[in-house]
Parts: structure tokens; sequence; C-alpha cells
């Protein structure tokens, strides 16, 4: 019986250094680097060789656009084992993926019921795939009507989408679109608007997705506004401008606006959405190294 005790004694010391030793661990621990991710539609092959090359890559997540949108329950399992066997996340779909083709423009009252509509699937659908967040899309300017009125309904479509999000414990994450180059006559073009936005939305489930070539290719300063949008800011998308191409094919200095937004304390994700200039798992291999090697810096 004494022995007994005396092991039980040795075991619960034991078990309190451990305990003691993992506080001190969770205490010295950094926090966590911002999650690197890559969107899916910049890369070629089906969608399993797609988180095949992000995973080669050494990616740790992926965002997605449509693909989900006819799966079956049968394939929403396959797909997020599949994930999960190559050790990655998905954070990310989009609400409205097609946009452009359906009325459910946030910026115009009379489709904000098909726009709602769409919000609560893709919650849904959030859901079961285990994703945290989905892109808001403001939609294209309305001839006739003034910024203002087109804003109006954008910032009521935004509050009323973001009770959803908290209902279904999701992020909403709105993105601008540059209106130059890429999407000609889309309302909410840059990222000074977008964090205006969502600083009056005033809803912890609404974020901003701030786009580093959408935003330098619209306004520039891209550092600068990164920097002060950073504690709204859910997501970074990275791409090099002209062409939107690799990181340092362009002219954006990414290590330093990597370094920058890491001084702002920010630790969302980091999406590659750039289309490759050469072999794409070579390509992300060094976009992801070069992304990591600005941080450790």
């Amino acid at each position: 019986m004494e022995r007994r005790n005396v092991l039980k004694a040795g075991a619960a010391a034991i078990a309190g250094q451990i305990s003691s030793s993992k506080t001190e661990a969770q205490q010295t621990q950094p926090k966590a680097a911002m999650t690197s991710s890559v969107m899916l539609w910049t890369l070629k092959g089906s969608f399993e060789e797609k988180l095949e090359a992000a995973a080669r890559a050494g990616i740790q997540s992926v965002e997605l656009v449509a693909e989900h949108v006819n799966w079956t329950d049968q394939d929403i399992a396959r797909i997020r084992k599949l994930a999960r066997s190559l050790k990655l996340g998905m954070d990310t779909i989009i609400a409205t993926p097609d946009w452009g083709k359906r009325h459910v423009s946030m910026v115009d009252p009379a489709e904000r019921e098909g726009f709602l509509a769409d919000v609560k699937q893709a919650v849904v659908f959030a859901g079961q795939l285990e994703i945290p967040q989905v892109i808001l899309m403001s939609g294209n300017e309305i001839a006739g009507r003034t910024h203002a009125e087109q804003y109006a309904s954008l910032l009521e479509g935004a509050k009323r989408a973001g009770d959803l999000a908290g209902k279904g414990g999701v992020t909403l994450i709105v993105e601008p679109l540059n209106s130059l180059v890429n999407h000609k006559g889309f309302f909410l073009n840059n990222c000074v608007e977008g964090l205006k936005l969502v600083k009056e939305v005033d809803n912890a489930h609404v974020k901003l997705l701030f786009d580093l070539y959408h935003e330098q290719v619209q306004l520039g300063n891209v550092t600068r506004t990164a920097v002060a949008a950073a504690p709204w800011v859910a997501v970074y998308h990275v791409a090099d401008n002209p062409g939107r191409n690799d990181p340092g094919s362009g002219e954006m200095n990414y290590a330093n606006i990597y370094k920058a937004i890491q001084k702002s304390g920010y630790r969302g994700y980091l999406t590659m959405e750039y289309l490759p200039l050469g072999e794409q798992v070579a390509s992300l291999t060094k976009a992801i190294s070069e992304f990591r090697a600005a941080l450790a810096a």
C-alpha cells in the first residue's frame, strides 16, 4: 500500500511538472503566423489535382469559388476527407459566384432578397465544408443612380447579411475589385471605401478582403492602406501588377508589403491569387518561400 501511494504521489508530481511546462510553453509561445492559402481558380487541373498542387507547394489552406455548388453530401464528405489527408484547410467560398449573370447585386435594393438567399445557402455550405468565411461581391454600378444611393443599398445589404452570418457562425468578407482593368463597372472598386463600409456595418461577422493587386491597380498606395485596414481585414490576396502574375514579376515590392502587414499584428489569411508564369507548383513554392522568408527576416 505504501509503495502504491508513493507511485501515485510520483505520478502526480510528474503530471504537475508536465502541466507547469505546458503552461510556461503556452505563455512563451509566439502568436501564430499568417496562414498561407491559394485561390483554386488560378490553378490548372481537376479539383483534386489542384488540392494536391497546393499541398506540394507547402500551402496551408485553399479558397473556393463555385466548385462546391453542385456537390452532394457524399461529395462534401469525400472532399473534406481528401483535404484533411493533405493537411489542407478550406477557408473561403463566394456567396454569389455568378454575380455577373444573375440579379443578386448588393447595390440594387430590388435584388436584395435574392442576394440574401444566396448568403443563406453559402452559410449552409460553409458549415458543411467547415469553411469559416464567405466572400461578398457588391455587383456593378447601376446607370442613372447616384453613388450615394447605391452605397446606401450596399451598406444595408451588408448589415442584413452580417446578421445571417452571426447566426451561422461564419465571417463575411467584402471584396473590392478594380474597375480600371479587370472588372469594368464594378461598384466597390477600392479598399479605402471597402474599409469605410466594414466600419459602418460594425459587425464582428463582417470584415474586409483586401486584394493587394486590385488596390494597386485602382488607387495605389497599397502598403499604407493595407496596414491601416489590417484590424478589419480577414484575408489579403496576392498578385503582382501589371499582369496579375507571380509576386516579384511586376512593380510591387512584396517583401516590404509582407513585413508591413506582419508588423501591424495581422494574423489572418494571406492568399495567392495570381496566374503562375511557369510550372504552377514551382511557382507557388517560390512565392510561399519568399513570403515566409520576409516574415522571418
